[in-house]
């Protein structure tokens, strides 16, 4: 099956210009600019509250800017060029093969071609044994490793992952953080939100660091993490509470 990079005109790089949201009169995310370009991994990062969540929302279209812009290259967003998991995955009330094969079947493709690419899926993530038990009745662990192989079938561009692991133990983290690092190595963007400090050093190609819906650090991850240019940033990476 073709990556969507080599179904679709590139949709990268994502920019952003000046872009805000703002609801009942409240400014959530306020003047943020940057550039997401393909095939690296930006990691975002900020206390709670800072609004990541918000941030990886709009980039992926949830929710439209109230103020400045978002752009697509090429000018259009593509939904089969990007996906989206959530720290809460959400799952069909269905199988877990059925889970894999019905976004498949929605894309068009045949009954026995989905079929293949499930079974090839669920091998490849370690998910065969648990085929066909309900999806929704899976550990924790197990249904983000769900999430993140079907997201995988759609051959994204660019996928959005919020917090994947903030709930995960240890063991259950590592894997998450292996299959995304496999999507890296295959050009897949990332664009995922984390608290995790260790996380984000063994992930992060780019960080970007926002406080209080302002986007106030953007950069290579090595420099940010050797000494970034904003107190609250140094505040954050030394444990202390910002607000």
């Amino acid at each position: 099956m073709k990556r969507a990079s080599d179904l679709y005109p590139t949709i990268l790089p994502l920019r952003l210009e000046d872009a805000g949201f703002a609801v009942a009169g409240a400014t959530l995310l306020e003047e943020i600019s940057l550039a997401i370009p393909t095939g690296r991994r930006l990691i975002v990062m900020g206390a709670n509250g800072a609004g990541k969540s918000l941030l990886l929302r709009l980039c992926h279209g949830l929710i439209e800017p109230t103020s400045g812009r978002r752009i697509w290259a090429n000018g259009e967003a593509r939904p089969q060029a990007q996906a989206m998991v959530f720290q809460r995955p959400v799952l069909l009330r269905r199988s877990v093969a059925a889970n894999l094969a019905y976004p498949l079947r929605l894309r068009g493709m045949g009954r026995a071609a989905c079929r293949e690419m499930a079974g090839e899926t669920l091998e490849r993530f370690g998910l065969s044994a648990l085929a066909d038990r309900p999806a929704r009745l899976l550990s924790g662990g197990e249904q983000q490793r769900l999430a993140l192989a079907r997201a995988w079938t759609m051959r994204p561009q660019i996928l959005f992952l919020d917090e994947p692991t903030s709930a995960l133990d240890p063991s259950a983290t590592r894997t998450i953080e292996e299959m995304i690092e496999t999507f890296g190595a295959e050009g897949i963007t990332i664009v995922m939100s984390t608290h995790n400090l260790g996380q984000a050093r063994r992930l992060a190609d780019d960080v970007a660091f926002l406080h209080r819906g302002r986007l106030i650090e953007h950069g290579p991850a090595d420099m940010f993490f050797e000494g970034p240019d904003a107190p609250e940033a140094h505040a954050f990476l030394a444990g202390d509470l910002i607000w």
